[in-house]
């Protein structure tokens, strides 16, 4: 009779259902946004709230819009004196001036020693004296790094850093990382405009739309995408018009001013850090300039929407 009632009640017991799951939040000055597919309800709210954690840390470290961060105490004494950094801070710059020199400049962390002049929701854009007072502060060859101690150092006074064409990609690609490390197989992770995809959607490609600069709502194409990683930088997405001009966030190293002839890059790869940074270089370099990058990197493409609304693809995306 026992034995016939412990079989009854093992009968009872609920079979845990595979899911998706998520959470958004407003982090890092943009939405963030993490999804994945987990049996149990519990465990996922947990890895929710590592990946939330993961993007605070990240947000803590890297954001010039918080002075007690690492990047901000970079920018008030490394043209004084060698800073020594974090191992992460310091391999992204690394990177960054590392694609900095593969570009010709068209990447640029140092541009923010104009950048810092803007404040798009407030209306307010420097005077043309102002951009070229400061202009001679960007520079990515100003920017020293020292092995020796992982240590960073500027060579010119008025040079700052800012790794906002590059640290979301590299938070959304280190949520993955986490994600994947504790065992998920199937994820999602955004912020603002990179997101980085692990596995597919449960059988079928993640369906990822290409916005229309001009509308919010609109597509200019949809990219069905598996385990890899999607950036776009649009003129659309920190900016204000004024007298007939758009001023947005994308600046020009060698202008101080935003980047004409692009509405928005799009770069799809295996790494959301490249994406990011790379998505900035092509709207830089052009549609032209910016394609003919792309096209030199194994596993890269890239969308380009330019200035009369054209959509351009590299040869590996090219629908024709």
């Amino acid at each position: 009779m026992i034995s016939r009632i412990l079989l009854l009640s093992l009968a009872w017991v609920p079979v845990a259902q595979a899911a998706w799951h998520g959470d958004v939040q407003d982090k890092m000055g943009t939405r963030v946004e993490v999804q994945l597919w987990h049996e149990n309800e519990d465990v996922a709210a947990e890895l929710l709230g590592e990946a939330m954690a993961e993007f605070d840390r990240i947000e803590a470290s890297m954001s010039t819009y918080r002075e007690s961060s690492e990047i901000s105490l970079v920018n008030r004494d490394a043209a004084v004196r060698a800073v020594p950094v974090t191992a992460e801070l310091y391999a992204l710059t690394e990177l960054s001036l590392n694609l900095s020199a593969a570009t010709g400049g068209a990447f640029d962390i140092t541009y923010d020693s104009v950048g810092q002049l803007y404040d798009y929701r407030e209306r307010q854009r420097p005077a043309a004296d102002e951009i070229d007072a400061r202009l001679e502060a960007i520079d990515y060859r100003f920017v020293t790094l020292n092995a020796a101690d992982q240590s960073i150092s500027f060579r010119q006074d008025g040079v700052r850093i800012n790794l906002g064409g590059i640290a979301k990609g590299y938070a959304v690609e280190s949520v993955i990382t986490l994600l994947r490390e504790s065992g998920v197989e199937y994820a999602m992770a955004s912020a603002g405009g990179d997101t980085r995809l692990l596995g597919d959607r449960q059988g079928k490609p993640w369906i990822v739309g290409i916005r229309d600069p001009d509308d919010e709502t609109g597509l200019v194409t949809r990219l069905g995408l598996v385990d890899e990683a999607v950036s776009t930088s649009g003129d659309y997405e920190r900016f204000f018009i004024e007298d007939g001009v758009r001023y947005h966030h994308i600046l020009d190293p060698g202008t101080g001013r935003s980047v004409g002839g692009v509405r928005s890059a799009t770069v799809v790869g295996p790494d959301a850090t490249m994406t990011d940074g790379l998505s900035t270089s092509v709207f830089v370099l052009g549609p032209e300039e910016g394609l003919d990058l792309i096209e030199t990197l194994d596993g890269y493409e890239a969308i380009v929407v330019d200035s009369d609304r054209g959509v351009r693809f590299s040869s590996g995306l090219d629908p024709q």
